[in-house]
């Protein structure tokens, strides 16, 4: 009777707190940092009223001798570890929900955003695991078998511990990797970036992965100490403005003031072109060629890409219906 009054006691004051709580977020906040406890207000009623029921049983229910009373005791304090970690995760998840929604949309646009991007969710992550630890290691330790088992094993026979450390070693590593990629400033969320070959652009940074979206839409998934192991390329690092370039091979005859003309022309018509810069330079010439390059900058990774395919299909085919003789040929010389 008097645990079932504590339990009933208890739960009318959680409806209590929550009611005042309610309050104070509408009225005594006055909107202005309604924003951020609203959302962890909805998101903490439940865990926060299971860790208010737990510990006062906890402190409530006397310890008596070995029985029913003791084994309920240890049961609530098990719940009381759980209802802890669980009111700290859902605290975490709000937190990065929040940072996510104070950020511009846009995360393509500005570098501040893609680093923050970069950062919380491998941060909060991280948190989570390391809090879901502890409650196991609390809850186990409630167990004193266990506790004992546990203590016996690492001090006489260190070899158990040596085969756990041994075969986390690539998760740990790729763990602690993905804390050092999201803090090392060298890549964020929307960077472009060119790996192995493969372009593509950040789509989601994890603790043990990076995910990268090609530019043909497939998905590639690297762990994150290929990127504290190994060099990349980022396009986007500094400004998320990219200068695309393509080179075509004409014959030596070919008028580069016409061309560049024709190049003008098709970078200021195209709406790719940012509006920035732009050239038509010759780089290179063989012994049957000249090599013509022209570069052009566009707002992101993507529409540089488009913006090459564009100038490229342009400029072949103006060569190809008004100056076909400027195209590569291969000169013989006769002798009789």
């Amino acid at each position: 009777m008097r645990t079932a009054l504590i339990v009933v006691a208890v739960l009318a004051a959680a409806v209590v707190v929550d009611l005042i709580s309610g309050v104070l977020v509408r009225r005594v906040a006055r909107g202005r940092y309604q924003w951020v406890l609203e959302p962890l207000r909805h998101a903490c009623r439940g865990p926060a009223a299971a860790a208010l029921l737990a510990g006062v049983l906890y402190y409530a229910l006397p310890l008596g001798p070995v029985g029913w009373q003791r084994h309920l005791r240890h049961v609530v304090l098990v719940a009381l570890v759980l209802s802890g970690a669980w009111l700290v995760i859902r605290a975490l998840h709000v937190a990065e929900a929040v940072a996510f929604s104070r950020l511009p949309g846009d995360a393509v646009a500005s570098r501040r955003v893609r680093r923050a991007r970069t950062q919380i969710r491998p941060v909060r992550r991280l948190t989570v695991a390391v809090v879901t630890m502890v409650a196991i290691g609390l809850i186990l330790s409630t167990f004193r078998p266990v506790r004992l088992f546990g203590v016996s094993v690492l001090t006489s026979a260190g070899v158990v511990g040596a085969l756990i450390g041994l075969s986390a070693r690539t998760a740990l590593g790729n763990a602690f990797a993905g804390v050092q990629v999201a803090f090392a400033d060298g890549l964020h969320v929307g960077d472009v970036l060119v790996v192995d070959g493969e372009w593509g652009r950040v789509e989601e940074v994890k603790l043990t992965n990076v995910v990268i979206r090609l530019w043909d839409e497939r998905m590639l998934i690297l762990p994150t100490t290929y990127f504290t192991e190994r060099s990349f390329q980022n396009w986007t690092r500094n400004e998320s403005r990219v200068i695309g370039k393509i080179q075509i091979h004409v014959d030596h005859t070919a008028d580069l003031d016409d061309l560049r003309r024709e190049a003008r022309r098709l970078v200021e018509s195209s709406p790719l072109w940012d509006r920035d810069q732009w050239v038509l330079q010759m780089v290179d010439s063989t012994s049957q060629t000249v090599v013509i390059q022209v570069q052009a900058s566009a707002a992101d990774g993507a529409s540089a890409w488009d913006l090459r395919c564009d100038l490229r299909e342009g400029l072949v085919c103006y060569l190809r219906d008004h100056h076909p003789q400027w195209l590569p040929r291969t000169r013989s010389q006769y002798q009789p």
